[in-house]
């Protein structure tokens, strides 16, 4: 495994592990996205709530990555629910990106009495080749049954918040055994955790930084993962780790951290 390595999801496509998330990176998006392919990072994670697809955007352009070699995704925000809603929302964030084709489209929350809709018109894109996946992000398991149920298109990816501290079992395990792969957002806990100290421990015990033991801990989970950073110097340590593994022991002592955190949003509750 290295920073190039992918997973391919059940659509075929193909996604890479690592990418860089861009919420709240505002106006150093551009930079933060061409440091980022710069180190060898194929993937940019961000959402029409961000307010900053046109910076990723602009980054593409201006790199010297080929636009083809880098997995773009992009979400469907609350306010924008509904058939007709969606596809406008779609085209907004298309103009926005200065692209043909987004990579991977997702719902970023599971808005009741809308959601399926929408869904409808996230299918319809993906059948007009507008998109080369579809998903779903914050969507627990009684959310996934009822669009599982109602639809023709299983989720490529549900995208959740997961560290050793908030791991969401239930809903990962449903995802794995549905062939839907799970992307780890906010893998350093919003810097909340990062210096607890078994984290600690495993992180002096192998020479790294307990944010780059984190991300660690989640690509040997098999997730795709998501740290989000607008530092050069993180860009770039975030990216350095794939010349180290976590052992046995190592990864049970942080799955022993479990604690139900949630640093963001906690869905389980949403009907």
């Amino acid at each position: 495994m290295d920073i190039t390595s992918t997973l391919t999801l059940n659509n075929g496509v193909t996604i890479p592990r690592l990418g860089l998330g861009v919420f709240r990176s505002g106006a150093s998006t551009k930079d933060a996205v061409l440091r980022a392919l710069e180190v060898g990072y194929r993937h940019v994670d961000t959402a029409h709530i961000y307010r900053n697809e046109e910076g990723v955007g602009q980054a593409l352009r201006e790199s010297e990555v080929a636009r083809e070699d880098v997995f773009v995704t992009t979400k469907l925000w609350n306010d924008d629910h509904g058939y007709d809603a969606a596809l406008r929302a779609f085209d907004a964030s298309v103009a926005a990106l200065g692209v043909e084709t987004i990579d991977l489209w997702l719902i970023h929350w599971p808005v009741p009495e809308k959601r399926l809709e929408s869904w409808r018109a996230m299918e319809r894109v993906l059948k007009e080749g507008r998109v080369r996946a579809i998903g779903v992000s914050n969507f627990m398991v009684h959310h996934l049954e009822e669009l599982r149920a109602n639809s023709e298109v299983v989720p490529a990816i549900n995208q959740i918040e997961i560290h050793p501290f908030g791991q969401q079992a239930k809903v990962t395990a449903w995802c794995k055994e549905k062939g839907i792969a799970v992307q780890a957002y906010s893998p350093l806990t919003k810097a909340k955790r990062l210096d607890d100290p078994a984290l600690g421990r495993v992180a002096n015990a192998v020479g790294r930084t307990p944010a780059q033991v984190l991300i660690r801990w989640a690509l040997q989970h098999d997730l795709i993962v998501l740290p989000k950073s607008a530092d050069p110097g993180r860009i770039a340590e975030n990216a350095a780790v794939f010349d180290f593994a976590l052992d046995v022991p190592q990864m049970e002592e942080l799955d022993g951290l479990e604690e139900g955190l949630h640093t963001a949003w906690d869905p389980t509750t949403e009907p």
